[in-house]
């Protein structure tokens, strides 16, 4: 009998939830996701301080203001990190855009641009590189154009279906559905305790993006993240990729049960049609979904406030140095 992480291995593409060397180096996956809160939470290990060193003394070399030098070592320390990531993983590593660029279209592109760069510096394969970001109409404008400028992007904070359609139809390479953030909404709203895995909000969420992307012929890649319990990664047993913490990894490995294939794009069935989704359509659409709007600003306000956290420990690496 395998276990149910094998058994998962058989027809999803695991990805290793976490920014710990550590643990990739344990667990193996075929790829590899941060954010800013996973990278916050590695930095504090001994096994970043190299990179932190490398990240800061860049940084003072390139000049430019203290605020300059700040945002370079950064996206220099989370580049190194993914190089280091790299050398543990066959596939990709997703690296995020600052999370307070997510309605500046413009700024993204020219970060996304300079990460990119970053990595090509250390010879990195720039191909095995995912440029991660937030989901607003903005940061789907900037997806698409990199897209056609050969950059490969992974569109993140996603929860609702406009959101994934609006990222299909501008040829995002991969989203980031929130599988756990969208439980956690229901049940503070509904005052329940739990769902049962197959009703699960965030579970149904992801299965008809998938359900929908197949049908309509969508290359874009599903990959659903943010779980709270294995229940809701079994469900989705067959998506194109699942993102899973190494706490999560170890319950599946350690569960000998039988694992059913949830998701088939060979027998997926959706009748739902949506046209060509514009600025005014997408905003209307977010608008109505209270859940969607809620959890979007609150992802990009966490992921902007671990962002200013690891600034903060830069700036007092350098300051010290």
């Amino acid at each position: 009998m395998t276990s149910k992480l094998d058994q998962l291995k058989a027809m999803t593409t695991v990805v290793a939830d976490t920014g710990d060397i550590d643990a990739i180096a344990q667990w193996r996956p075929e790829d590899a996701t941060t954010n800013p809160s996973l990278l916050l939470k590695a930095a504090a290990s001994q096994a970043y301080r190299p990179m932190l060193d490398k990240a800061v003394s860049y940084a003072s070399k390139h000049g430019g203001s203290a605020a300059d030098q700040l945002t370079i070592a950064t996206d220099m320390l989370a580049v190194l990190a993914g190089k280091e990531i790299l050398n543990l993983i066959p596939g990709v590593v997703s690296t995020e855009v600052d999370a307070r660029l997510s309605f500046d279209t413009a700024a993204t592109l020219e970060r996304a641009r300079r990460l990119v760069e970053l990595y090509d510096q250390q010879g990195v394969d720039t191909g095995r590189v995912l440029i991660k970001i937030a989901a607003t109409w903005e940061g789907i404008q900037a997806a698409e154009q990199l897209e056609k400028e050969g950059i490969r992007c992974n569109l993140t904070l996603l929860f609702s279906f406009v959101q994934a359609v609006a990222c299909a139809q501008a040829g995002a390479h991969l989203i980031s559905p929130f599988v756990g953030r969208i439980l956690d909404w229901h049940l503070a709203s509904t005052g329940r305790d739990s769902y049962p895995a197959a009703e699960d909000p965030g579970v149904q969420s992801v299965s008809r993006i998938y359900n929908y992307y197949k049908v309509n012929g969508f290359n874009t890649v599903v990959m659903g993240a943010s779980f709270r319990n294995t229940g809701e990664i079994e469900m989705l047993a067959g998506c194109d990729r699942l993102t899973i913490s190494p706490a999560l990894l170890q319950e599946l490995k350690d569960d000998q049960g039988d694992l059913a294939r949830r998701l088939d794009a060979s027998n997926a069935s959706s009748s739902e049609t949506i046209g060509v989704v514009d600025e005014k359509l997408f905003r209307w659409e977010s608008n109505e979904d209270a859940m969607a709007t809620e959890k979007l600003a609150d992802g990009i306000r966490r992921f902007a406030a671990d962002q200013i956290e690891l600034e903060h420990r830069v700036r007092q690496l350098a300051s010290a140095a």
